[in-house]
This record gives structure tokens, sequence and C-alpha cells, in this order.
């Protein structure tokens, strides 16, 4: 390594997945064996459309989730599955900050990112030019390994790369990983312009990094509607309510996310803000998110307004576990992709 190198370490490997280069590779390969096509599409906007075949062709876009990958390491296969990154020679990866407060983004200033199957490249050329604009700040080194939103889709992206362009991460396409901020509406219209032009060329792939609902009293959330169809029956259960069973918890939380998971597959970033503030829903990629549907946006601005443009499928929804119990919690785990 030079002197101008510095690596991000893998600092949660061996704690949220395994360190042992062996035994990740096997992990992943079997989780992504799993995802056998035709897909079928879940999400309410999707509900029953069919992949034919995996990788989508044209599907450069994926949302997948960041938990320890004993919980959703098989949920993110369904979108690296899908994911098409035949063209790619760059890759976005952009995740939430979960420790440090950000009200933009932040680039990393590392030229590499450790995972065990081996070192991703960092576009230190992309990085700069973004930096360049005046709405992205540097992270620090600890700020950037502290955070586990962008580590956790490293290995499935270095996987995924060495399928495409062979075991030498010397030719793969560079990684800009991006770190999304606790933004308003307006800040993420604005980064959403200046990742559109990346996300109109065709050789630009994007990964993003979020969880959907995180229920139970540890998260301070526990939104629960006694009649799914109406949002109006809200209420927030507190550790002295009796857990109801008509609907159970988990009903009312699958019901929710699907809510949010409608939202993001009709395509209006304005609809994805209103049905997360409605519901309080705690998706914690809610910010990356929106940005990437601030970019589709324009790109279909500048495309005429074709509606089907980097327009959201999703393929899969778990939970950690179904939540029957006041005193219990889960986090559900969503993996989707756009063809753009």
């Amino acid at each position: 390594m030079s002197n101008n190198e510095t690596i991000r370490e893998a600092t949660h490997a061996g704690s949220w997945y395994t360190d042992s280069k062996p035994q990740l590779s096997s992990q992943l390969e079997g989780w992504l064996d799993a995802v056998k096509p035709p897909v079928t599409c879940i999400g309410p906007e999707s509900e029953g459309e069919t992949v034919g075949e995996v990788p989508v062709p044209g599907a450069r876009v994926i949302i997948a989730p960041h938990a320890g990958y004993s919980y959703s390491g098989p949920a993110a296969a369904w979108a690296y599955k899908a994911w098409d990154i035949s063209k790619a020679k760059r890759v976005f990866l952009l995740g939430p900050s979960h420790h440090y407060y950000l009200t933009k983004a932040a680039l990393s200033r590392c030229t590499q990112y450790e995972t065990p199957l081996g070192n991703l490249p960092i576009d230190r050329e992309t990085t700069a030019a973004l930096h360049a604009t005046g709405h992205f700040e540097w992270m620090s080194q600890s700020v950037d390994e502290d955070e586990h939103s962008l580590e956790m889709h490293l290995p499935y992206i270095y996987k995924i790369l060495s399928k495409t362009f062979g075991s030498n991460p010397s030719t793969f396409p560079p990684l800009t990983p991006i770190m999304i901020g606790n933004t308003s509406a307006s800040t993420e219209s604005a980064l959403g312009r200046l990742v559109a032009p990346y996300l109109a060329d065709p050789t630009t792939a994007f990964v993003i990094s979020s969880d959907f609902a995180h229920w139970g009293l540890r998260f301070r959330y526990t939104h629960y509607r006694p009649t799914l169809t109406d949002p109006s029956s809200a209420t927030n259960l507190s550790s002295s309510s009796k857990s109801p069973s008509s609907p159970a918890i988990h009903e009312s939380i699958k019901t929710v996310d699907f809510e949010c998971m409608g939202a993001c597959e009709g395509g209006s970033h304005r609809e994805w803000l209103g049905v997360l503030e409605r519901t309080g829903n705690t998706v914690c990629g809610r910010h990356p998110i929106g940005v990437v549907m601030a970019a589709v946006e324009e790109v279909r601005k500048e495309g005429g307004g074709k509606e089907d443009v980097g327009r959201f499928r999703f393929v899969r929804y778990e939970r950690s576990s179904e939540v029957r119990r006041v005193g219990d919690s889960s986090v559900s785990y969503a993996s989707a992709f756009a063809v753009v």
C-alpha cells in the first residue's frame, strides 16, 4: 500500500457477519442461488408481475437491507440477484447515517474499502467531483468505519462484481460511497438533481441501503392500526397496553410497510415523504431512498416524463420476528429493483 492510500477497515466483520472468506463466500452464494426465476413482485403497485430472468435487464438500481447477515442476508440476495451491472463503470452506494449527525451528505476519503473477500476500489474522481459541488462534506475515517449501513453491502457488491468482472478487484467498477444524513425534502431534491446525471448514465449502477419498520418500545415506534384498512384508526401502544390479537401487531406492521413500499413503487418523491409522515414509519434509509427518487424524477423530466423509468419493484419482504406482544420488537427487510 502506498502512502497515499487509505483503507477503510471492515469493522463489522466477525460480529455482524463472518470474517472467514470461505464461509462468507459460501453464504452469499447459497443465498443468491436460492433466488430462482421467475420471480414474482410483491409490492402494492406491482403485485403479481413476474421477472422472467435474473439479473433483470437494465435493473441498475436496487434497494436492499443492511442488518446482520443472519437476519437480512437472505432478503438482500433478492435485490442483488436482480441487479444488472453488465455495463457498469462505476457503482454508487447510498446509506443512512446511524451515528453521525448530518443534514446533507458525506463522502469517503478512503481509497479502498476492505471486505473479507477482498478490497473494493473507491472512485476518487467521482467523489472529488461531487465534493466540488459544495453539497457534500468529507467523512472522517472513524465516522466512515462506525457506519454499518454502507459496510453491510460491501461483501455482496464484491461478490456480484467478481461474477461479472473476474477475480481481480483492479478490474472492478470503482465504488462511490455516500452517507445521507437527516435531509429535508428540499435537500433531497437538491441532492437528487446532482445525482440525476449519474443515474441517467447507463454505465452507473446504484445500491440503496435501507431496512424498513423498526417496531417496538426500544425503537420508540409502536404504531398500531386496529382496523388495517383505516389509517385513521391508528394508535400508539404503550408498555401498559394490552397486547392486541385481532389483528396481530405484526399484521399492522406489514400493512404500514406495504403502504410505504407502494409509495416507493408509485415513484412520487412527495408521496414517499407523505406516507412516512402519516405513518411515522421508521424506515432508516428513508433519506437515501428519497434522494434517488428525486433523481429519478429529474431523469424522467429529461426523458419526456416516461413514468416507467426508474420505477421500483419489490420482490422480497421479511421481518426479524412476528410481533405479537407489546414488549416484542422486530425489524423489517425489503428488497427492490428499478430499471433505468
